[in-house]
């Protein structure tokens, strides 16, 4: 059954490289039956002084950096036992990359010990980083591991990592990594077929009924009663959790399904569009074409009558065509003559109005009278003319 552990510590200095030596199996920790339990180290993301020996950072860390600081931050994960050697390798890289990255140099060991109790496996993975941040700057061993130069970044040490500001904030961000190896523990679970999944929260905060594990120690474990009591819990507790896992996955394979169902229907909808759309333009390309057929066998009647006119036919067709020209040209005519004889009444109606104007006094002696005499004869010639 996959278990949940990770624990963050620091390193002092001068413990940076014995403890990269314990964790690798090297040195005075090597060649020996107690410490047979190496499945796996590597490094990575080393200065170039150190990118074939490890133990040369470290032993670096312990000599330059300054007397009260960290040479080393560690995780300690637990790896679940249904994966293999290969895939857990796997997990642990999976795992490197997501919180490192390539900012900071590593080193790591997955130790495979046997149980005290059960005499399983006990793998877990011991992951040591600098919290010297790599920008690409090449530093010697003394200068890397200086005070950092704010203003002058090649003049001085590689920039350290900081934590949230207090307590609060460094609680904070362990949860949200906790949170996220849990994450990545159990996609790869998933991944290779295991139900089994691992939660991060306390039992409080998840809710469960039973109390957490009592460590019993060399003592607890030489204890037969003591023992059995646990193996006990713990198979009660294993049932229970196969159990939940078993009703997680059936309600997991059902949402799958549900979502399977969901897409398959939203498929099949699409398809019915696109049919649909397609009998609407196999529909309007039908209509089109039987249009366009209709016009064609109409010019084709049309030029079939044409054709098989008699030649009286085509003489009333002629005449009636001469008509139609004779009347339309009588129209313009008649148009054109109405203007023209509006234009002349106007003219005759402003002559008019102008001898109007002209006109003398009917009443003055002999003088006016003569000169009455003389705008009236003026007058009618002008109107003589005018008509004519």
């Amino acid at each position: 059954m996959a278990t949940y552990h990770l624990t963050a510590k620091i390193g002092q200095k001068g413990k940076a490289q014995p403890h990269a030596a314990y964790i690798a199996r090297e040195g005075k920790y090597s060649g020996s039956n107690r410490y047979e339990d190496l499945e796996a180290t590597a490094y990575g993301n080393m200065p170039t002084w150190a990118e074939h020996n490890p133990a040369e950072f470290w032993q670096a860390a312990d000599q330059h950096e300054r007397a009260n600081g960290s040479t080393y931050r560690e995780l300690e994960i637990a790896l679940p036992r249904e994966l293999t050697p290969t895939q857990r390798l796997e997990l642990v890289q999976a795992f490197i990359t997501q919180e490192l990255g390539e900012k900071h140099a590593y080193q790591f060991a997955i130790h495979t010990p046997k149980a005290a109790l059960e005499k399983g496996e006990q793998p877990h993975a011991h992951i040591m980083y600098s919290e010297r941040i790599r920008d690409g700057i090449e530093r010697d061993p003394e200068q890397y591991f200086k005070r950092y130069n704010a203003k002058n970044p090649d003049k001085g040490g590689a920039k350290k990592f900081r934590r949230g500001n207090g307590m609060a904030e460094v609680k904070a961000e362990l949860s949200e990594q906790r949170e996220r190896w849990a994450t990545l523990q159990n996609a790869h679970l998933e991944k290779h077929g295991h139900d089994s999944r691992v939660d991060h929260r306390s039992l409080k905060d998840q809710g469960a009924k039973h109390e957490p594990e009592k460590h019993l120690g060399g003592a607890g474990v030489r204890d037969n009663t003591k023992k059995e009591k646990l193996l006990e819990m713990r198979a009660a507790q294993i049932g229970n959790t196969h159990a939940q896992a078993q009703a997680e996955r059936i309600i997991r394979e059902g949402k799958l399904e549900q979502e399977k169902r969901k897409q398959e229907q939203q498929k099949a909808q699409e398809k019915l569009e696109i049919r649909r759309k397609a009998a609407e333009r196999a529909e309007e390309i039908f209509n089109t074409t039987m249009h366009e057929l209709e016009l064609k066998r109409q010019r084709e009647r049309a030029e079939e009558k044409e054709r098989l006119r008699t030649p009286a036919e085509w003489e009333k067709l002629a005449n009636d065509e001469l008509v139609k020209i004779f009347v339309e040209e009588r129209g313009e005519w008649r148009k054109g003559e109405n203007k023209r004889l509006l234009g002349e009444a106007e003219t005759i109606r402003a002559q008019a109005w102008a001898l109007k104007a002209e006109e003398p006094s009917k009443f003055g002696g002999l003088f006016v009278t003569k000169k009455r005499e003389k705008w009236e004869t003026t007058c009618s010639e002008k109107l003589t003319n005018t008509a004519h």
